[in-house]
């Protein structure tokens, strides 16, 4: 399932999604070759450029990134990504030829610009996958966390208003009955809070 820039792109709501940035069309074929069994959105890019207007349109678990491209290069690329708050955290892979591969500096420059990996073109489809497929399952384990803390989030404010509530009827003198029914609910909301039962 590939998406080009241009055309329709998945939805900001899937698990998943990765992007493939390489300006030559033979890697990204063999990309999306090597990738298509982990299941999962591949979006391209050809440039630094398409790929800073994807990574603002939808949400990616990790970006593969040609080192060597004209315009934008890879290394440019990277920083700028890791400048946007909106997607500084996405890990990025490095892929390289094997003609700067022999060039310590290119690696450090890779890691300096915040990539996770550095890879040399050919490189083994396996061990891609293998890599690719971590940072899959990190992203939904973050996501699934976020969802926790979201709802977590929503129930310490629901607590907070029934909190509120019965600050309010202490402040206006309810009847005692009242305020005693409130306080249960209180206490009732708590122990869900806590996760315990009564």
């Amino acid at each position: 399932m590939t998406t080009g820039i241009t055309g329709r792109t998945a939805p900001r709501d899937l698990d998943a999604s990765i992007l493939l940035v390489d300006d030559m069309e033979d890697n990204l074929v063999a990309l999306e070759a090597v990738l298509a069994a982990l299941q999962v959105p591949l979006v391209r890019a050809e440039s630094g450029e398409e790929a800073m207007k994807a990574l603002l349109r939808q949400d990616f678990a990790v970006v593969l990134l040609d080192v060597l491209m004209p315009g934008m290069n890879g290394f440019e690329t990277a920083s700028h990504i890791k400048r946007l708050d909106q997607t500084k955290d996405i890990p990025i892979i490095f892929l390289t030829g094997a003609e700067t591969a022999t060039d310590p500096g290119y690696a450090f420059r890779g890691y300096a610009t915040g990539a996770v990996d550095y890879l040399t073109k050919p490189f083994d489809p396996w061990v891609l996958r293998t890599k690719v497929a971590v940072f899959l399952e990190l992203h939904r384990k973050n996501r699934q966390l976020q969802e926790l803390l979201d709802d977590e989030q929503l129930r310490l404010n629901d607590f907070a208003h029934r909190l509120e509530d019965v600050e309010r009827q202490l402040a206006e003198g309810a009847e005692t009955a009242a305020l005693a029914g409130s306080v249960a609910e209180l206490a009732d909301a708590l122990h869900e809070l806590r996760g315990e039962d009564r």
